[in-house]
């Protein structure tokens, strides 16, 4: 990994994240049915305001569950219910896959992405909302993307149907400055050292006077806040630590 620090400067404290288990989390939510996907859900029960995670191709990782947790449960003044869908009905991509670095591997990754292309996805997203919306009192809703769910999130968000108040991603994949041109609500996002930060700098630039928190741990794999994220290793976890404070502070300053 690089030895750039993180750019752009610190977000103010505001959360009070838990100490963050390394390993063996015992996630706090459950798993329901929502709209025909199994979902995991999170957060106090009389929280009106809700934040819908677009997981990483790999599925339900404890590292996931984990900053899902986070989100629902550090700030006292703003209650979060946080609904991560499986998209992949059970299926996700073996993570053992990644780094796509032979051809058999990168056959696998390819025919994955083919099954679940994220326009597919985005256009599924509003019709989940609804779901959620018939279940639980919900008043206004956020969307946070990991990888491959960075790219879903700015794609949902960028729609005529978007129902999101504020959207954000972490370690995207496939940043194209072209989806940051019809974002119109608040939106952050955390680059790893892996993403060119020649399109993440474009991307910042064509959200335009949107409201806005564009930030690269340059030090920082694709995926430390998600699946990957190796929290054995302090300094991962610190920076695990520091996004997933930097997400709920921009989260609930704008929503």
């Amino acid at each position: 990994m690089s030895a750039m620090e993180a750019s752009h400067g610190h977000s103010k404290p505001c959360c009070n994240i838990p100490p963050v288990v390394s390993k063996g989390y015992q996630a706090k939510g459950s798993y329901v049915d929502i709209g025909g996907y199994n979902t995991y859900v999170t957060g106090p029960q009389d929280a009106d305001k809700a934040i819908v995670v677009i997981m990483d191709i790999f599925g339900f990782f404890e590292q996931t569950l984990q900053g899902a947790d986070i989100l629902a449960t550090s700030n006292e003044k703003q209650k979060f219910k946080v609904y991560i869908p499986d998209w992949f009905k059970g299926k996700p991509c073996p993570i053992d896959i990644y780094p796509p670095d032979n051809d058999d591997k990168k056959k696998q990754l390819g025919e994955f992405f083919e099954t679940f292309p994220p326009p597919k996805i985005a256009d599924q997203v509003p019709g989940y909302v609804d779901a959620i919306k018939s279940k639980d009192s919900i008043s206004k809703f956020g969307i946070l993307g990991f990888c491959w769910g960075g790219k879903v999130a700015a794609l949902a968000t960028k729609a005529s149907t978007n129902p999101f108040t504020v959207a954000g991603c972490a370690h995207p994949a496939m940043v194209d400055p072209a989806d940051a041109e019809g974002i119109k609500v608040p939106f952050v996002m955390l680059a790893s050292g892996d993403e060119p930060a020649d399109d993440v700098k474009k991307f910042e630039t064509a959200l335009g006077q949107t409201t806005k928190h564009v930030e690269i741990f340059g030090d920082q794999i694709h995926g430390w806040m998600a699946a990957r994220a190796d929290l054995s290793d302090d300094k991962v976890k610190k920076e695990y630590e520091r996004g997933y404070k930097t997400v709920c502070q921009f989260f609930c300053d704008n929503i």
